[in-house]
């Protein structure tokens, strides 16, 4: 199993690490002694944070859905840890367009079951890896205004909680990242919603990656950078009419605001 805590030396790859919680973990990662890939679409971006990091970081810039391969490549044959950063903050609700609810779920849900595909061989064979979804405090709950992210979300989350279940006794360490709001360009664009929603309690990206490690450090599959989600998802399994009704209340102000 990989040993935890010992990041010198290891080889991780971060998508949608050309700002916000990305670039974070990047920056943490290689801090902690691992070479790392900075994915991103926008290859100035890579770019950007790589130099920022220096001689431990390679920016692969490109599609998260296929980056796997030309990563593992950049790193020298092998990935210790994936982290599926990338996601797409799609808003609308059940009448959005068919092309933005299927973004939204190439981007985050299928990018992570691509990656795992081609991940999962070798850290089967040898024992160990460890697979990061950056999930959001949606996949553990819902947000107004954004139906086809919420459920992607959803989605991601579903997906790391069956590779968790079906290979942690194979040496595989799966983490689901479940933050609310993040100062983050993607908090601007939820607009009025997460102003209402998410602005109040934002945190850092540093503080994400913070939770990250404190969580890897003890074995954790959740990781709630903001710790009130745990009571949120408590109500919502335990209560849910009265916790749809709380969320009606909301959508209900933002309707009005």
């Amino acid at each position: 199993m990989f040993p935890v805590g010992a990041y010198q030396d290891t080889r991780v790859v971060v998508t949608g690490a050309g700002g916000g919680i990305g670039a974070a973990l990047a920056h943490r990662f290689a801090a902690e002694g691992a070479t790392v890939v900075v994915n991103d679409l926008d290859p100035a971006r890579a770019a950007s944070v790589a130099g920022e990091i220096g001689a431990r970081a390679i920016a692969v810039p490109g599609d998260a859905s296929t980056v796997v391969e030309e990563a593992r490549e950049a790193l020298g044959g092998t990935v210790d840890i994936y982290c599926a950063n990338a996601g797409l903050a799609s808003g609308g609700d059940a009448f959005a367009d068919e092309a933005v609810w299927d973004a939204a779920w190439q981007t985050n849900v299928m990018a992570h079951v691509r990656a795992a595909r081609l991940l999962l061989p070798d850290w089967l064979e040898r024992g160990s890896g460890r697979f990061v979804s950056t999930v959001s405090a949606a996949g553990l709950l819902t947000m107004i205004g954004a139906a086809p992210y919420s459920v992607t979300k959803h989605g991601a989350l579903a997906f790391a909680e069956w590779l968790s279940l079906t290979y942690r006794h194979r040496g595989i360490q799966v983490h689901a990242i479940c933050p609310q709001g993040v100062r983050t360009d993607m908090l601007t664009a939820a607009g009025s919603a997460g102003e209402l929603v998410l602005a109040p309690t934002a945190i850092e990206p540093e503080t994400v990656a913070d939770a990250l490690f404190d969580g890897m450090e003890k074995g954790r599959f959740l990781i709630l950078p903001h710790p009130e989600v745990a009571d949120f998802y408590a109500a919502r399994a335990t209560a849910p009419d009265r916790w749809l009704t709380g969320m009606n209340q909301i959508q209900q102000k933002w309707e009005g605001a």
